[in-house]
């Protein structure tokens, strides 16, 4: 799903709303929560999972083309955790497998 989708969808459910607004509503968590991973914060939704950042030591790497090494220094990775709510879902939802066609 893309963010033009998220806001199609959620645009469809919610017929009070324009899809002006949605968009806007959006954008906006987007941009609050780039930021407050940013600032190294982390961000919590009970039922969905959680947002944080870890830290990726420096390290040694190659180049893939050339083969030549290269420093890869220290960096902050954003890294998402799943809830409970969410983990289960999504598995209730992967246990209807469907049918193998006879070929």
């Amino acid at each position: 799903m893309t963010k033009l989708e998220l806001i199609a969808m959620i645009d469809s459910k919610q017929s009070h709303l324009n899809q002006k607004d949605v968009e806007l509503a959006v954008n906006n968590i987007i941009d609050v929560m780039i930021s407050t991973l940013a600032n190294g914060e982390r961000i919590e939704i009970r039922g969905f999972g959680s947002f944080s950042t870890i830290q990726r030591d420096a390290r040694i790497g190659r180049n893939p083309k050339t083969g030549d090494v290269v420093s890869v220094p220290q960096r902050q990775s954003p890294h998402f955790k799943s809830g409970l709510d969410l983990r289960r879902k999504v598995n209730a939802s992967r246990l209807v497998y469907p049918k193998i066609r006879d070929t």
